[in-house]
Parts: structure tokens; sequence; C-alpha cells
């Protein structure tokens, strides 16, 4: 998984397999959905990121017990 964050085009990705992508959808105002040739989900892009994430320069990842 990769997640980076753009700041000229305030879009925020989070890149969740390496998969061409076969087709988008706006899945809700802003946040489009990417798929890949076998139906599944590749990435999420995340527009105007900076009104919706609190800090786009950090990160916090955690992995469940």
């Amino acid at each position: 998984m990769k997640v980076t964050y753009d700041p000229e085009t305030d879009t925020l990705t989070i890149r969740l397999r390496d998969e061409r992508i076969k087709e988008s959808d706006e899945v809700r105002p802003g946040v489009i959905a990417d798929f890949g040739y076998d139906g599944g989900i590749v990435r999420f892009e995340l527009l105007n990121a900076s009104k919706i994430v609190e800090r786009t320069n950090e990160m916090q990842f955690a992995v469940g017990g």
C-alpha cells in the first residue's frame, strides 16, 4: 500500500495494489475509486484533500493485533 499527497492538485491517493486501472468512478463527491481489470479496487483518490485530511504532511499507520 502506498499513500501520496500532491500539494499542487491537493489530491491524496491511496494505492492498494499495483495493477492497471480499467475504470474510475466518483463514488461520492470528491472521492474517486479506481478499479482494475479484475473488477477489484486498485486505489482511492481524495480531491481537495487539505479540506478533509487534518495533516496532509504526516501519516499514522496502525496494524491491529
